[in-house]
């Protein structure tokens, strides 16, 4: 079998960097399509209360499911540039730790999500005719997590070793089954809140069926022994670092769910939440090609480095910011000429629609100069420096997005809460431009 991964260190970057990303924003489109079409199917057939308790028990799933996503991220980091110096002992090693961690702590979050379930819905914004309807999503989905961790987990460790395709598959067949799940328990068997969960759960198997058949048919070029699978502490403690930015990432994303959800639910109530359900929808779903480019610049800038190839490194960076950016802006002026109609796509509660409408130009207003961002704090995870990598994904919504939601809003109410998303964004990018002008300046003059 050709060692794809070596490509990552001869062929052309942009034309690797369009061949890893495009597989990449295809398979993140598919997954954002299935959400907005779950959601869509869930406001017209169940209600616009659903998709709201929906977006209450969707950060709680996601964090324990971030843990496999976290070690996936931090171990692939290491593959890509095991792979890179030659090191494939290593990188089957790293692998067979991060299948053990990934069953270890989402096991465990699963039962203790399922203990605490009565104090973390609520929590999390589920009050009032949202907490039924939550409570019913919450148990089934959360029960499928540990599946969950082990999809995200393989399809970051498939990517690092310069497989995008297979990744792409990773993502398209639960999203696509996800949908059609959807149709056959929710609109033709009437299942309602429970149709929505298991097909959800039932596509997490689906999708991880699939990865194991790639690791076991050894379309992988890594190879997995019994005692890869026994902890290194060495490797645990790298992982977990570079790991521990995704995951923080997650934990932050929930905190601000959890505080949106509750700030608007104070405000005016369950519309607005499902107002905000909606927006995070849309921030998911639009920014898929830019996603798409981070995912595929990631391996590449990984293996590279480890190969000492400096100026591949520089080239894929300023590569990657600028498809990102021009990419990110076209995502703009469509939210922009097609607010309306995007919202009238989700329900059709006129009071909803016309909210939403108004509220994604004001949430996407920074759009254009996120590619940077997001760009530039994959790079020190990609390089294996965790600290600055955790520094910049929290500056954010850690540093910025939560400051400001807990001030604007006692001033300007709901608006106070959207003007916060374009404010935190900006001012995180020019700190993020900062820190990557200064490593890269210490990389290139580096011996």
């Amino acid at each position: 079998m050709v060692d794809r991964s070596i490509q990552m260190g001869t062929d052309p970057i942009g034309k690797l960097l369009i061949r890893q990303a495009v597989p990449a924003s295809i398979g993140i489109l598919v997954m954002s399509l299935n959400i907005l079409i779950d959601t869509i199917f869930v406001g017209k057939w169940i209600g616009s209360n659903a998709i709201a308790a929906i977006n209450v028990v969707l950060p709680v799933s996601f964090f324990i499911a971030a843990l496999g996503m976290s070690i996936g991220m931090g171990g692939g980091s290491i593959i890509s540039r095991a792979l890179g110096s030659g090191e494939k002992a290593r990188a089957n090693k790293v692998f067979g730790n991060q299948l053990t961690l990934t069953f270890l702590f989402t096991l465990t979050f699963m039962a203790l999500g399922l203990v605490f379930l009565e104090s973390i819905i609520p929590l999390f914004g589920g009050k009032g005719d949202l907490y039924p309807l939550a409570k019913i999503y919450y148990i089934i989905v959360v029960i499928g997590v540990p599946i969950l961790g082990f999809c995200m987990m393989g399809n970051n460790t498939i990517r690092a070793e310069g497989k995008p395709k297979n990744a792409m598959y990773a993502m398209v067949l639960p999203s696509i089954s996800n949908l059609i799940l959807d149709y056959v328990f929710i609109y033709q068997m009437g299942w309602g809140m429970e149709g929505a969960a298991w097909a959800t759960t039932l596509s997490y198997a689906i999708c991880g069926s699939y990865i194991l058949y790639f690791f076991l048919s050894k379309k992988s070029d890594l190879s997995l022994g019994w005692s890869d699978l026994l902890l290194d502490l060495k490797i645990v403690k790298e992982m977990g670092g570079l790991g521990f930015v995704t995951l923080a990432r997650q934990a932050v994303v929930s905190i601000t769910v959890l505080l949106v959800n509750n700030i608007l639910f104070a405000l005016e109530g369950e519309n607005l939440v499902a107002v905000y359900a909606i927006i995070s929808r849309m921030l998911m779903f639009a920014l898929f090609p830019i996603l798409g480019i981070t995912q595929g610049f990631v391996p590449i800038a990984g293996f590279n480095y480890g190969a000492k190839k400096k100026e591949r490194v520089v080239e894929v960076i300023q590569k990657a910011i600028i498809y990102a950016t021009v990419l990110a802006t076209l995502v703009f002026v469509m939210i922009v000429f097609f607010a309306d109609q995007i919202a009238a796509v989700f329900t059709s509660e006129p009071e909803v629609v016309s909210t939403t409408a108004e509220v994604l130009t004001w949430v996407f207003l920074s759009t254009p100069i996120i590619g940077l961002q997001l760009i530039g704090s994959a790079y020190f995870q990609a390089i294996g420096k965790a600290i600055p990598a955790l520094l910049l994904t929290l500056t954010r919504q850690g540093f910025f997005f939560i400051p400001l939601l807990l001030i604007l809003p006692r001033y300007w109410g709901s608006f106070g809460v959207w003007i916060s998303f374009p404010i935190a964004e900006a001012v995180a990018t020019i700190v993020t431009a900062i820190f990557l002008q200064r490593e890269l300046k210490k990389y290139i003059a580096a011996p």
